[in-house]
């Protein structure tokens, strides 16, 4: 928890910038689809882009840790909750913009909009070229830091331009051939907060463009777990095959840990039977890492929309815990060798989690995360 001497003039500095609601050790659970989650030292709901542009300089000021939480659909957050600050954009965020140019039509929408809610505008209007997304519940700002994708397409296919804010918070503009998307990742520069991202779609017979929307909805339905809150699918498929079935190959399907279990429909989910804790979530997510390299997996885990920084790139676990660490974040990348997540932290924060919180280090350990020294980080 925040301490009372900085407490005090960061909430009152918080509050008095307009558009901006703040609330102190908010309950996360209700802001999330897994419905888990402890406190946020700052939950702070920001309406404008004048409104974030003060909130961000004023955060790093005080050397407050930042995290973003989208929908909240790919997050899994500590029961012990999040230190620092976490930003919720509403207001002008979950605003969309149709522009029709030629045979193509320009969409700049706000990184707070639900993909699912953009992807059905869209068929409506007769453009194409986001079919894929639909079902993916996450927001625009979310699925385009984490390069989201399905059914063989990603965002990166159809983003023109993203815009965003510093962590001081100056506006950044990246054109398509200044981003660099990898396999759920969009790899922008550290402490970006993305603020629209502009996509490029063409016309079509809204007809079709329904139709196949409506056949990713069925297709979803059928084979992905309903009823229970989940935060989507839990890994990143290896090259050549699939998470969900190395799982279930390992004889890990409809196991279950406390209140939470891994989907006796897709064995990639893990569902909330009701009451689930962070932790019940991370033991079965343990027993899924183990069972997937005894079956030849080399995993990765999916990245979340609350991570370290501002910009989304911490996953899962350590999500909530690692504020206490996150200053020695750095960023985090994807191996060549597979999807398996490489992140840096420098040694003396490592060093330091090691003696404190040993579980944490383990669970590094355990999800193959990669430690770069400071040494090393400083030659690049």
């Amino acid at each position: 928890m925040p301490k009372e001497t900085d407490e005090i003039p960061l909430a009152h500095g918080l509050k008095l910038i307009p558009g901006v609601k703040v609330k102190i050790a908010e309950p996360l659970a209700r802001y999330t689809s897994m419905k888990i989650g402890g406190p946020a030292d700052y939950f702070i709901e920001v309406e404008t882009d004048e409104g974030l542009s003060c909130v961000l300089p004023l955060l790093h000021r005080y050397g407050t840790a930042v995290s973003l939480l989208g929908n909240g659909s790919n997050a899994l957050i500590s029961d012990r909750g999040v230190r620092g600050a976490v930003i919720h954009l509403v207001g002008e965020f979950r605003k969309v913009e149709w522009r029709e140019e030629g045979e193509t039509v320009c969409v700049r929408v706000g990184a707070a909009y639900a993909v699912t809610q953009l992807v059905r505008a869209a068929a409506r209007k007769g453009y194409g070229g986001l079919e894929f997304a639909e079902g993916i519940p996450g927001t625009a700002g979310g699925a385009l830091v984490m390069n989201a994708g399905a059914y063989g397409s990603e965002f990166e296919k159809v983003v023109d331009q993203v815009v965003g804010l510093t962590r001081e918070g100056k506006t950044i503009h990246f054109n398509r051939p200044e981003l660099t998307f990898t396999y759920r990742g969009s790899n922008l520069p550290a402490g970006t907060v993305v603020t629209r991202v502009c996509l490029r779609l063409r016309k079509e017979e809204a007809t079709r463009v329904s139709s196949k929307v409506s056949e990713l909805v069925a297709k979803r339905k059928s084979s992905q777990p309903s009823g229970y809150p989940n935060s989507g699918s839990m890994f990143r498929n290896p090259a050549g095959d699939f998470a969900g079935r190395l799982i279930e190959a390992a004889g890990l399907k409809g196991k279950r840990i406390g209140q939470s279990q891994i989907s006796a429909r897709h064995a990639n989910f893990i569902v909330n039977l009701g009451g689930a804790k962070a932790e019940d979530v991370r033991r079965l997510m343990e027993e899924e890492t183990g069972g997937g390299r005894r079956m030849g997996l080399r995993v990765g885990l999916n990245t979340g929309e609350v991570l370290a920084g501002v910009q989304a790139h911490l996953t899962y676990t350590v999500v909530g815990e690692m504020g206490f660490y996150r200053r020695g974040m750095r960023s985090a990348t994807v191996s060549s060798e597979g999807p398996t997540a490489l992140f840096t932290l420098t040694r003396p924060n490592f060093e330091r989690m090691r003696r404190e919180r040993p579980d944490l280090a383990r669970a590094f350990d355990d999800f193959m995360i990669r430690i770069i020294s400071d040494r090393v980080d400083s030659a690049r």
